[in-house]
């Protein structure tokens, strides 16, 4: 069985699902060995079947609802069961886009662990010892345990937490190795940078000046009354009021890979205009995209490292 690069989304994020995909193959000198898989939560009737009900996150309860920008992270645990639990798979989020071959990830030696990751950064990562689930590399036959609807139903009798579940709190931690901080680099992009994360949501640069619609955390361990603002925010104005917009990206350089990425999908018909300007209708990207991409320059030749160029010229 090929190994499988699997790129999960749902309607929001799938400009970036499509963009990732084109990356993972642009950066690879090794692409008859592995295949690469967009998981949309729409294919899956069971997120949909719990539209507006309540499930437990963080110790919270909070509403489902399937037009969140994240609401597809229960796919980041269905790859084993879609792989037949054989074979090595990567599974990534849509707002992850590879500057290195994935072949090198997919066929690293994993010494004997199911899943391979990195922890997360600040609060999360220090204080509650999060793992960052948005890369792992999973050896799929030592996941059998891993049924991501079942877990996802679970939620909903309030037997599961979203938190621990995302976290990979309740895998057995002598079966997790970690990788290198590279191949899942949050927001710094040089030029040892294997795959960026451009996990600030609220800086993701194909969404900039558009209205938030992700929700943010409920509760803070090192704040707990911030966490109290935030409820009576949502429960007496509704999930995203006085959130804002999104913001520019601070690094020119993370905006000018994802929209030189963006502008290859549209020359090669990965991506048509109609499509974009489909997406920016429905305020799933910034509706100054066809003017940033005629400005973005063109990314130099694989397998140069998109930073490459912009490091000689300085």
């Amino acid at each position: 069985m090929k190994a499988c690069v699997f790129i999960q989304t749902n309607h929001k994020q799938i400009t970036g699902a499509i963009v990732a995909e084109h990356a993972l193959r642009r950066y690879s000198s090794n692409n008859d060995k592995f295949d690469v898989q967009i998981m949309d939560s729409r294919d899956y009737p069971f997120f949909a079947a719990r539209e507006g009900q309540e499930y437990l996150r963080d110790g919270v309860k909070r509403v489902w609802l399937n037009d969140d920008l994240q609401s597809f992270t229960p796919t980041r645990f269905m790859p084993p069961k879609l792989m037949g639990y054989e074979g090595r798979a990567v599974v990534i989020d849509p707002d992850i886009f590879a500057a290195a071959d994935v072949w090198e990830l997919l066929n690293r030696d994993m010494k004997g662990k199911a899943i391979m990751c990195r922890m997360r950064s600040g609060p999360k990562g220090l204080v509650d010892r999060c793992m960052a689930s948005s890369v792992m590399l999973l050896d799929c036959e030592k996941l059998t345990h891993w049924d991501a609807e079942a877990k996802f139903e679970a939620m909903f009798d309030f037997t599961q937490d979203y938190q621990p579940w995302i976290c990979l709190k309740e895998e057995d931690r002598d079966t997790i190795d970690f990788f290198e901080a590279e191949w899942n680099d949050f927001d710094k992009f040089t030029l040892d940078t294997r795959m960026l994360h451009t996990t600030r949501r609220k800086t993701q640069p194909w969404k900039t000046g558009l209205p938030t619609d992700w929700r943010p955390a409920e509760r803070f361990r090192l704040f707990p009354p911030a966490a109290w603002v935030m409820i009576a925010r949502r429960k007496l104005f509704g999930e995203y009021a006085f959130l804002g917009n999104y913001k520019q990206h601070p690094d020119q350089n993370q905006e000018n890979f994802f929209f030189g990425l963006l502008k290859e999908c549209l020359a090669e018909g990965k991506i048509t205009e109609e499509f974009l300007r489909e997406e920016m209708a429905q305020n799933h990207v910034r509706h100054d995209a066809l003017e940033v991409l005629q400005r973005t320059p063109d990314l130099p030749p694989a397998p140069a490292h998109p930073l490459s160029a912009v490091l000689q010229a300085a």
